[in-house]
């Protein structure tokens, strides 16, 4: 998923941003609230639900509502990130005594969506208050060898959640994504691999996913629609995946369902 630049300024009016080392999205939201800030707003949200994030704050501070129109598209990106398995916190950075704050107050805010004056108490909060989810976090170095690393913890990770239904294709993902990396960045690697859904025993049968994210320090993203074989490959295999800006680079994500079709490309 790149950046939304839907006018000009320094600023784009949209922009998504993933944090390395908390996996919460920051997206920012500038400007005169009109149709088209509405359209994009909403629909970077919804890519930023998509990689299922540890959270997602929603910076409205440089946001110009006087009319208070936005709340219920806030109010509705909250309501999906709660629906959501893990569900994903959706917090709001709101100016206090705005209009805009007022009336989220009124439409069940405090119940739903969480509001703070400054982004940085909105990622304590989210922080704090997240569920633990079992995750594996490796840093690799970029030579050929990391990509066999990789799959050896990727191969370990599905074994140990009783995700065998997905291992063939995890191995393939994060093969596709350490390899790339490992071609064109030339800088550490970091690996996150994650459980999504209810721990089951192997007997146990239940929705479960894998969430398998590659961090770089390379900010420029692949190509679009994956034109690359390797990506191409990604999106074969997986359920969903796409690309996020990060502070000192990018993050390459994939999810893959036990039980779900493949091919929902996320950019």
């Amino acid at each position: 998923m790149e950046r939304d630049a839907t006018g000009t300024g320094t600023d784009p009016p949209v922009a998504a941003l993933i944090d390395h080392e908390t996996g919460i999205i920051e997206l920012t939201v500038n400007g005169h609230w009109d149709r088209r800030l509405s359209a994009a707003a909403y629909r970077t949200a919804q890519k930023c639900l998509a990689e299922h994030p540890a959270g997602l704050a929603i910076d409205l501070l440089g946001l110009h509502d006087p009319r208070s129109a936005s709340a219920p598209v806030w109010m509705t990106v909250a309501a999906q990130g709660g629906r959501l398995q893990p569900p994903v916190p959706v917090v709001a950075c709101v100016p206090p005594a705005t209009r805009l704050a007022g009336r989220l107050d009124r439409l069940g805010a405090r119940a739903h969506l969480s509001l703070f004056s400054t982004v940085g108490l909105a990622r304590t909060a989210i922080t704090s208050h997240r569920p633990t989810t079992s995750q594996v976090r490796l840093q690799l170095p970029p030579v050929p060898a990391s990509v066999a690393h990789a799959r050896q913890i990727v191969s370990a990770a599905c074994a140990e959640w009783h995700m065998e239904a997905v291992r063939p294709r995890a191995l393939l993902v994060v093969s596709e994504l350490v390899a790339n990396a490992v071609l064109h960045v030339g800088g550490p690697i970091d690996v996150v691999i994650s459980h999504r859904g209810t721990l089951r025993r192997a007997a146990t049968r239940g929705a479960t996913s894998l969430h398998l994210a590659v961090y770089d320090k390379d900010v420029r993203m692949p190509p679009p629609s994956g034109s690359g074989m390797g990506l191409r490959l990604v999106s074969v295999a997986s359920q969903a995946w796409g690309v996020l800006p990060a502070r000192d680079g990018k993050v390459v994500w994939a999810i893959l369902r036990e039980t779900a079709r493949p091919n929902e490309v996320t950019r």
